[in-house]
């Protein structure tokens, strides 16, 4: 009985730290269809086929465990920036590896060639989706001091896990909502006037913008309930329609050209 009860409370602890991470992915790249052109669909649906936003979203870190030198070494880097307090990010600049935004930065340049294969075309755009949401998030803007909060332990409504894996899917797990609500309910509340201030298709003002809000979301304690996700909540969710929205502005964008197309 007690070795039961102790599979049990891994396995509720392994879903808190892990199990919402795709969650927030996949309600932000649902949200970024509602806003797409109906070229960048097409040049979309051209790419991925059958596979939509949502499923594309999480396939970056779904190949996280995928043996070869390319995710082992190099894609790793691809889902943050580094960004020092009282830095910015011209400032230090990528580092040699690369980064989230020298990542955007190639995969842009494959999707607007002509001549790029499906299958690099397929990774690029699964790339791009993902990426655009981590920075959003504000701790894929780390520090270099605790690798995005994932060393800041704490306790989340008494249960031990760290201030990133409370961004990553913590925060989102306390509403008690599927998918379609999460997607329906920030849809909502996006009004003309956050649409007209969010209009930015520029990686560097989404990194400022979480950096700013990097040094706000540390608790003074470490141990978290309902004050810090009374205060804090708004701000994801912010983030997570931000996120959506810019999506959906990146990719219109990126496919408005003709030159996209063979």
């Amino acid at each position: 009985m007690r070795i039961r009860l102790f599979l049990l409370l891994i396995l509720f602890v392994s879903n808190f730290a892990l199990a919402f991470g795709p969650k927030g992915h996949r309600i932000c790249a649902t949200l970024a269809e509602h806003y797409l052109s109906a070229e960048a669909r097409e040049a979309i649906e051209a790419i991925l086929l059958d596979e939509g936003l949502a499923q594309a979203s999480t396939w970056a870190d779904t190949m996280r465990s995928d043996s070869s030198d390319f995710w082992q070494n190099q894609a790793g880097y691809f889902h943050y920036v580094t960004v020092p307090d009282g830095q910015r990010y011209f400032e230090v600049g990528p580092p040699k590896h690369g980064d989230a935004l020298t990542a955007l930065a190639e995969f842009k340049k494959i999707l607007k060639d002509p001549s790029s294969d499906l299958q690099a075309r397929q990774l690029a755009l699964r790339f791009t989706i993902h990426i655009i949401a981590d920075i959003h998030q504000p701790l894929h803007v780390g520090n270099g001091k605790d690798k995005g909060g994932n060393l800041f332990k704490l306790k989340f409504f008494n249960k031990k896990t760290n201030l990133h894996a409370v961004w990553d899917s913590g925060l989102i797990k306390t509403q008690g909502k599927n998918e379609a609500d999460w997607v329906a309910m920030l849809k909502e509340a996006i009004s003309d006037e956050d649409k007209d201030g969010w209009y930015t298709t520029d990686p560097l003002d989404w990194v400022q913008e979480s950096l700013e809000l990097r040094g706000t979301i540390y608790p003074e304690r470490r141990s978290a309930a309902r004050r810090y996700l009374k205060k804090q909540l708004p701000v994801l969710k912010t983030r997570m329609r931000q996120a959506g929205y810019r999506t959906a502005l990146y990719l219109n964008s990126l496919f408005s050209e003709s030159a996209f197309k063979k």
